[in-house]
């Protein structure tokens, strides 16, 4: 796809500030503290990218797919932490609401996400229940006296618990429905009595936006905080995951196109034997097969991109995108630490990071081999 002017130029801005605000002193002390940076954070909403994908009406930019692929991409190409803090309210945490809110919802949560004056968290991955995720045990009781739902249960791996100020959980409300049946979403403040937080996780990679459990303990909501039809929620789960499997393919070629930018400004410089490590074949070929998946990877995203934003059927292709891109991204990764040789494997260099980061790729928002499954039943149940 060739870019028209106006996405050109949305792409051209992406960049600019991520290479202005996004540095590197930044970035190693995400890397160091894994805390989160509130006042980048706060620089970030003052833009408006927190509401990239959120529509005008409340309060959001109403962009397309396209750019909101372009803004991920171009902010994990700097830095694929920092693309987190603007893809949340895009994503999963404000995705079931634009999805399945009623306009009541929408106007009270979404202007406020878009503000960056809130943040909102997706809590659908449970200990026994990851890919699976169906196999949710959380459950919410409804209490005919308060008219309150009562959610007990524990999520896992929630990004961004730790600094939330809502979570959309997923519990079961029909006890006695088997599978993914008679599930339901809710919006939880985090500050009701019986929400707890696990520790804050110790990841490989993506520090600086801290991800831990959320434990929900005799938690009471009112009927007002289910959001969507009752027994309904999980398939609004999986159409949010769908936009947000775009999100994190965008996020993926990002971090695959830093691992070439860096391997071939190294490349450039280091000599051996009296040339450039650049004039051995040996590294041109690795550099040609990183350009080629780079490549390959962003066409299928923006192809994606492409088919949601002319509201056509896009679960496998942002299957495919994902899968691809994240493949992509890890092999990359891999082949500019195989170029730096040694200075690869030490924190001073940045494919050092770029090499763990980009491991989750394929991992969160549906492992790889999910998105296998999904394609492949896209081809073979019809």
């Amino acid at each position: 796809m060739i870019l028209d002017k106006k996405h050109a130029m949305q792409q051209k801005l992406f960049r600019q500030f991520a290479e202005t605000e996004f540095t590197k002193e930044l970035q190693d002390e995400l890397d160091n503290t894994g805390e989160f940076n509130w006042e980048m954070h706060k620089k970030m909403s003052k833009y408006g990218f927190m509401g990239v994908k959120i529509p005008k009406e409340y309060g959001g930019a109403g962009c397309d797919y396209l750019t909101y692929a372009l803004l991920i991409e171009e902010f994990a190409r700097q830095c694929s932490v920092l693309s987190i803090y603007a893809n949340t309210s895009n994503s999963l945490g404000g995705g079931p609401l634009m999805l399945a809110g009623n306009e009541e919802q929408k106007k009270k949560y979404l202007p406020q996400l878009a503000s960056g004056e809130k943040i909102i968290a997706f809590g659908l991955t449970e200990p026994g229940a990851g890919s699976d995720a169906g196999g949710t045990c959380t459950t919410a009781v409804f209490d005919p006296e308060t008219e309150e739902y009562v959610l007990n249960g524990r999520k896992c791996f929630i990004s961004a618990a730790p600094m939330a100020d809502w979570t959309i959980v997923f519990a079961k409300t029909d006890l006695k429905a088997k599978g993914s049946k008679g599930i339901s979403m809710f919006i939880v403040d985090m500050k009701l009595p019986g929400v707890s937080l696990g520790k804050h996780e110790e990841k490989m990679g993506i520090h600086g936006y801290p991800t831990s459990d959320v434990v929900l303990e005799d938690v009471r909501v009112g009927k007002d905080c289910l959001v969507g039809p009752l027994h309904k929620g999980f398939q609004y789960a999986m159409k949010t995951l769908d936009g947000g499997r775009l999100g994190m393919a965008a996020q993926a070629v990002g971090v695959a196109q830093s691992a070439l930018d860096e391997a071939v400004k190294y490349a450039k410089e280091r000599k051996q034997f009296g040339r450039r490590i650049a004039d051995f074949q040996g590294v041109s070929f690795m550099i040609a097969e990183m350009a080629a998946d780079v490549e390959a990877a962003r066409q299928l995203v923006y192809h994606a991109a492409e088919l949601k934003d002319k509201n056509m059927d896009a679960t496998a292709a942002c299957s495919i995108a994902k899968y691809f891109a994240a493949e992509a991204a890890n092999r990359c990764a891999y082949k500019a630490v195989q170029i730096h040789g040694g200075y690869g494997y030490i924190r001073e260099y940045k494919v050092e990071r770029i090499y763990r980061d980009a491991r989750i790729c394929s991992i969160y928002e549906g492992t790889s081999q999910v998105q296998q499954m999904v394609i492949a039943a896209s081809l073979l149940n019809k």
